[in-house]
């Protein structure tokens, strides 16, 4: 017994790698609690206006959100290619990476805005038969689909920077660039008469959203170019070259991950159709307390994407044992650290409840919503650094694409839609048969860890052509 304990303890006390975690998560963590404090307050001035225009907003940016995971898959597949190549410190390919995500994401973002520019009234149908909420919705997100072509290319400069250790850069340029976002969203959400400036309504946080894109685009691109150093400093030639070779090379493990976030997004907004379904005050509640799991959930990110950082570094180093005791680290940390914040969301977080203007019964759906949340958080943290922090920088995309992007729709979704259309469950019981999905990614997952099968190297690149 007491030599098992030992090895628990030595596996532990390894004091460069908590030094490089702190190095990378901190600021990862801090950027992602300023995002989700300030997303928080966003929701929160929303909600003075009534449960109709949370539900409106909520919805409207399902195509936000589906917009940013496939961006996420497109930067996040890239950002496997240039941690491992900043292990060699290859920099003309990281450049030629930068260069390739920059378009896949401005194709992406293209996408997104015809939909919601031509289609928005049709695309919210898909999620309620609310009239009243179709109405404000539609207008909030043809204003704000403006911004997407921005926010896809600060996306793939942000995480190329963070996979060559620059961290900081990203955490200033968007805690700035948020900042703005809510005292702008504030004045014209609600008016200043004093400098003559109407209340907007949720119009005006669409235009303040958009706004902050836009700052945030351009202090990304004037910090990474003023001096040409950055590693991750594309060149014009970079930005627009097609060459398919490199390309090829590139997309057969990026396309996975792009796939993967794909039809995970479509599988978490099927999730919030479902929710909608039941009925507006559900939604409502759902909105309500996804801002507080964003905010619990910011350390796991930081671990996670820290994480993905060190492995990927190692592996373009060749190093895959250490590789292996880096991941495993993280995620018994993940798992431990996910209970341990269950226990502070189930005994804190409900207060915040109380400055909603809604109604009170959607004040007590959160509330039990709130108790799902947190009985499931070490399981969901555990997931996040087995699919981005192992799976995904190890080059193990195909796998990473049937454990994160098939099982919610063979499991997660078949069994939340019976629950609510069968079953006729309560929200809160509809909201917990998700975790069904993360149950069964959560074991699958730890058999491929323990498999060692996930490790590839993927810094072979194809010369530059002439």
């Amino acid at each position: 017994m007491r030599s098992r304990f030992q090895s628990i303890l030595d596996f532990y006390r390894d004091g460069e790698y908590f030094h490089l975690m702190v190095k990378f998560a901190l600021p990862i963590a801090l950027q992602s609690l300023v995002m989700s404090s300030l997303n928080m307050v966003a929701v929160m001035m929303i909600g003075q206006l009534g449960e109709t225009s949370v539900a409106a907003v909520g919805l409207a940016n399902q195509v936000w959100f589906l917009l940013s995971l496939v961006v996420f898959g497109v930067v996040s597949g890239a950002a496997m290619f240039v941690a491992q190549l900043w292990g060699k410190r290859d920099i003309p390919n990281i450049r030629r990476v930068v260069g390739l995500t920059v378009k896949l994401g401005l194709v992406a973002a293209l996408v997104f805005w015809a939909l919601a520019m031509f289609f928005p009234q049709a695309v919210l149908r898909l999620y309620t038969e609310d009239a009243a909420v179709i109405a404000l919705g539609g207008q909030y997100l043809r204003l704000f689909s403006w911004s997407y072509a921005f926010f896809a290319v600060t996306s793939a400069y942000a995480f190329a920077l963070r996979s060559t250790g620059n961290v900081r850069l990203p955490l200033v340029i968007s805690t700035g660039a948020l900042v703005f976002n809510i005292l702008l969203a504030y004045a014209l959400i609600f008016g200043v008469r004093t400098l003559g400036l109407p209340a907007l309504g949720i119009n005006g946080a669409a235009l303040a959203g958009l706004a902050a894109r836009v700052l945030e685009f351009a202090a990304m691109l004037f910090f990474v170019y003023r001096d040409r150093s950055s590693p991750v400093a594309a060149s014009l030639r970079d930005l627009v070259e097609l060459d398919f070779k490199f390309m090829g090379s590139v997309l057969r493990p990026v396309l996975p991950v792009i796939i993967n976030e794909f039809l995970w997004s479509m599988g978490v907004t099927t999730y919030s159709a479902i929710y909608a379904h039941i009925g507006t005050g559900a939604i409502a509640a759902i909105n309500i307390v996804a801002t507080i799991d964003q905010l619990a959930f910011v350390v796991f990110i930081g671990v996670g994407n820290a994480t993905a950082i060190l492995v990927g570094n190692l592996i373009g180093q060749g190093d895959k044992e250490k590789a292996f005791r880096y991941a495993g680290r993280s995620l018994s940390l993940q798992i431990v650290g996910g209970a341990l914040m269950g226990v502070l969301v189930y005994a804190f977080a409900g207060g915040i409840f109380r400055v909603y203007k809604v109604s009170p019964e959607v004040i007590a759906d959160s509330i039990r919503i709130l108790t799902v949340l947190a009985l499931g958080m070490w399981v969901r943290a555990g997931n996040h650094v087995i699919v981005i922090g192992i799976l995904r920088s190890g080059g193990d995309t195909r796998f990473s694409l049937v454990l994160d992007g098939l099982i919610i729709w063979i499991v997660g979704v078949p069994f939340t839609a019976a629950g609510a259309f069968l079953l006729h469950l309560p929200v809160q019981l509809v909201y917990a048969l998700t975790l069904s999905e993360e149950t069964t990614k959560f074991f699958v997952g730890l058999w491929r860890y323990f498999s060692r099968k996930w490790m590839h190297d993927l810094t072979q690149l194809p010369a530059e052509s002439s």
